[in-house]
């Protein structure tokens, strides 16, 4: 964990991915094969065995007193319950409801941290945690160890989560999983403008869009998951 004056002024994927500045990155990248490698290799020792688990995602910025804050932390512990591994990016908001949802519920909580250019390090309801330099070695590790993905509002790192999450299923490159959007009202604009603008000009088909379901009620989302994962025809 670092904070303050200790946390460095530029992070790794940026350092590996700006090609300003001299030509020593010729020299230094593949190096960093090494680094990425070691980041692979952790995350899938550390995730292995982790059984079924669903992935929270939602906003940093909520607060302990809101309302998405306490349904986050209701459907994790409602998760936990159903038996399944609650995974959340490990920060603050509904990432550390969902964890703290789990926990209470004697569920088992993961955390798969990132390493950002402000407050850095893991919630305290985290059971298993691991901080990641590179964010595509992260999103593998959610897309992998994942059977299902909550999605509750958040920015744009929510948003960047839930659409290569239905990119990869709408391509094929991963199985297809539930996807759940949590509290309806915030995303009916969203699912319009997919539905009227995107499908309506032929940008992806109608049928797209039952990737997507939407629940306001935690017991609603468990019960999609649970359902989805009963009609498969062999282990996910």
């Amino acid at each position: 964990m670092l904070r303050g004056r200790a946390i460095p002024k530029t992070t790794t994927d940026q350092r590996l991915l700006d090609r300003r500045g001299p030509s020593d990155w010729v020299h230094t990248d593949p190096w960093r094969v090494l680094r990425i490698q070691a980041e692979f290799v952790e995350g899938f020792g550390l995730l292995a065995e982790l059984g079924m688990a669903v992935s929270v995602f939602g906003s940093s910025r909520a607060q302990a007193d809101s309302v998405q804050y306490d349904l986050a932390r209701q459907i994790s512990a409602a998760l936990a319950k159903a038996g399944y591994v609650v995974i959340t990016g490990g920060g603050p908001g509904i990432m550390e409801a969902a964890n703290q949802g789990a926990a209470s519920a004697n569920g088992l909580s993961v955390g798969l941290g990132i390493e950002l250019p402000h407050e850095q390090g893991l919630n305290e309801y985290v059971d298993i945690g691991v901080e990641f330099r590179y964010f595509f070695v992260r999103k593998t590790m959610f897309v992998k160890y994942s059977q299902a993905f909550v999605v509750l509002p958040g920015g744009f790192g929510t948003l960047d989560e839930l659409f290569e999450a239905l990119t990869l299923v709408q391509t094929g490159k991963i199985t297809k999983f539930p996807i759940v959007l949590v509290q309806s009202s915030y995303w009916s604009g969203l699912l319009s403008w997919l539905r009227e603008t995107v499908a309506g000009q032929g940008k992806i088909s109608a049928a797209d869009l039952d990737l997507l379901s939407v629940a306001d009620d935690p017991d609603e989302v468990v019960r999609i998951i649970t359902e989805a994962h009963a009609s498969l025809p062999g282990p996910p």
